[in-house]
């Protein structure tokens, strides 16, 4: 009998894990099969700049292990894709400079120095903390903003930054600093 018992056991086990495992893969298939084709990608990421800047950009897209390159470019610019998880869109277009400002703030490592960076995103970028560079909800205290189309100058030195309003809560129909005080303030400056 207690033999019978730790079978039954044993195979109940098997199942809920194999259910467990199933549940799984369903679940991957499925973010999967919701995952935007390359073609998406490429629309997506060259909305972010203008048509003369996006067409020869290196366009790249991210996930939880890294930014992988989906077409080679032949300027100085890299575009990445609207991200699915913010409520809307947001790619963005940057130079070089700019590229090694993002992995330093991506990175939590200092921002390079004495480099100016600029970034598109014509598209805008939507529910950003004005003041904690990773906030990823809204809190009371962050200083949530929704900005439209505009462009970033990232690596000014601070006397740079000076000259633009720095308030938590800034008026985003004008150039703003946004994180100010922290090494990954830059100016944000709408377009139309």
């Amino acid at each position: 009998m207690h033999a019978t018992k730790l079978t039954f056991r044993l195979i109940a086990a098997a199942l809920m894990a194999a259910t467990a495992a199933g549940a799984a893969a369903a679940e991957k298939a499925a973010q999967a099969a919701k995952a935007p084709t390359e073609k998406q990608l490429i629309a997506s990421a060259m909305t972010a700049a203008p048509p003369a800047v996006a067409k020869g950009a290196t366009i790249v897209s991210m996930d939880d292990k890294g930014m992988h390159t989906i077409r080679k470019g032949t300027n100085a610019f890299t575009c990445m894709a609207d991200n699915p998880e913010t409520p809307g869109p947001d790619p963005m277009c940057a130079d070089k400079n700019a590229m090694e400002w993002v992995d330093a703030w991506v990175g939590h490592k200092p921002p390079p120095t004495g480099k100016v960076g600029f970034m598109y995103m014509l598209s805008g970028g939507t529910d950003a903390s004005n003041t904690d560079p990773y906030a990823t909800t809204p809190s009371a205290g962050n200083h949530w903003v929704k900005t439209g189309p505009h462009i970033m100058v990232v690596g000014g030195d601070a006397a740079f930054y000076d000259a633009y309003p720095k308030s938590p809560d800034p008026d985003t129909t004008q150039p703003y600093v946004m994180w100010a005080g922290t090494p990954y303030q830059h100016l944000m400056a709408p377009v139309k």
